[in-house]
């Protein structure tokens, strides 16, 4: 069976989780939560511990911890001096994680971080949605003060990768890897390696490791172009997806907008019965919605529109 869970963000207070409840959602995804040893590059297991409780007492399970503060592991994504601490804390971040009793950690490997070059783009009924347009942005001066080559960011996964994994498999934690947004091959002359089937591919190959698996970003993946379809049947069959950020957009990279759940290019039903076809049992997160009229900062009505969407999409797919 599909679930849902919610994508709470860095705020895992009381109202925030219980807001999560009345909604009719069991799990949630913390996205980058700021907990004990965060100032030391890395997440203390008490903290975590404490993460858990609060959740689990508001009548919720974590389903994962999506990604850790970037200045955990930059260096380790730049190869720059200094990686070697970073990617040992980030040994601990993971060990931590698993016997706290997590089973999911949320990584991505961007360079810089997701670009959009407009965040005030008119959606449907005039609602603001995030785009990307590359025209904007090709002239953009370099990120880092020079260009940082394809060749570098493999070598940069390669060391890293093979230096988490073995913990990972060690405590029982999946690693959940994201795609670059947007899957552009450079932006602001640092290279991109998370853009595209085959890149992805290369990247599980060169881990080797059952416990690496991806957080099928959705509307990353049509954002590539391509066909969506035939890469979940491809990533579900081998097991591959730990979870999925389920979100349209319309237009592909060069150039791109958000949109509501049910407003993009993407047939959501659709793709939720080849999910269900190819025998995916993870779950689903809300990810990415518009703001609307005198919505919050996190989305609230925004974002339960989009999970009572879903919920209702699930509860049609679950009984095929």
């Amino acid at each position: 069976m599909i679930r849902l869970a919610a994508a709470a963000v860095h705020n895992w207070d009381e109202p925030m989780l219980t807001y999560i409840k009345q909604l009719g959602v069991d799990e949630v995804v913390i996205h980058t939560p700021d907990l004990p040893g965060s100032s030391e590059g890395r997440y203390d297991f008490m903290g975590l511990v404490h993460l858990r409780t609060a959740v689990e007492n508001a009548g919720l399970k974590i389903a994962a911890i999506e990604n850790v503060p970037k200045h955990f592991y930059n260096k380790a994504v730049l190869g720059l001096p200094g990686r070697d601490e970073q990617i040992e804390n980030y040994r601990t971040t993971v060990r931590n994680v698993g016997k706290a009793g997590i089973p999911i950690l949320g990584l991505n490997f961007h360079p810089i971080t997701v670009w959009r070059t407009s965040r005030t783009t008119r959606g449907r009924g005039g609602a603001h949605v995030t785009s990307f347009d590359y025209d904007l942005v090709k002239d953009a001066p370099l990120h880092y003060g020079r260009v940082i080559t394809e060749d570098e960011m493999w070598a940069n996964w390669t060391y890293f990768i093979k230096a988490v994994m073995p913990v990972a498999e060690e405590v029982g934690v999946k690693i959940a890897l994201h795609p670059d947004d947007p899957p552009m091959p450079t932006l602001g002359g640092a290279a991109q390696l998370m853009i595209s089937f085959d890149n992805f591919k290369k990247a599980l190959e060169i881990a080797n490791s059952d416990n690496l698996g991806l957080d099928f970003c959705q509307g990353c993946w049509t954002e590539m172009g391509g066909p969506l379809e035939e890469y979940i049947r491809y990533w579900v069959s081998r097991k591959k997806i730990l979870y999925v950020h389920f979100r349209n957009v319309k237009g592909t990279v060069p150039k791109f907008d958000e949109s509501f759940i049910n407003d993009g290019d993407v047939d959501m039903y659709k793709m939720l019965r080849v999910y269900k076809e190819e025998g995916f049992d993870g779950f689903v997160v809300d990810d990415h919605v518009p703001h609307v009229v005198d919505d919050t900062p996190w989305g609230h009505r925004s974002r339960a529109y989009a999970m009572g969407y879903i919920q209702a999409l699930l509860d049609v797919v679950n009984r095929l």
